[in-house]
């Protein structure tokens, strides 16, 4: 009796270790399959912010771009205005300087003239 109760045991035993390492093999792939779908979702949600800071960053590149042409345009009018306007005074002044010059120039000419015939006029009264 005693050896059918052990065999009786034992056959129970070696069942119930059969059944349990069913169960964790169960639970092992179940546990693999949670990962495999946390990984996957992870991926995705990582593709996803990846790329929305990629449009982001193209649309700021695109705005600065902008912002960077206008600017540019905006100082290119803003330097070719000064410089008209400094070629403006610049003529001006040379027109003044060239009327200043020339009227020097007739100025000096008539004292010249005026000098010239006093002198003539003393060598023509020395010579009689």
């Amino acid at each position: 009796m005693k050896c059918r109760l052990a065999a009786l045991l034992a056959a129970g035993l070696l069942g119930s270790v059969s059944l349990m390492y069913s169960q964790v093999a169960t639970d092992t792939d179940k546990a693999a399959k949670d990962t495999a779908h946390a990984t996957k979702t992870a991926a995705k949600d990582t593709a996803k912010g990846t790329e929305k800071a990629a449009d982001k960053t193209a649309d700021a590149t695109k705005t600065a771009a902008k912002d960077t042409a206008h600017a540019t345009k905006t100082a290119a009018k803003d330097t070719a205005k000064g410089t008209e306007k400094a070629a403006d005074k610049t003529a001006s002044v040379t027109k003044k300087a060239a009327v200043k010059t020339g009227h020097a120039v007739k100025t000096g000419a008539k004292d010249t003239a005026k000098g010239t015939e006093k002198a003539a006029d003393k060598t023509a009264d020395a010579v009689k």
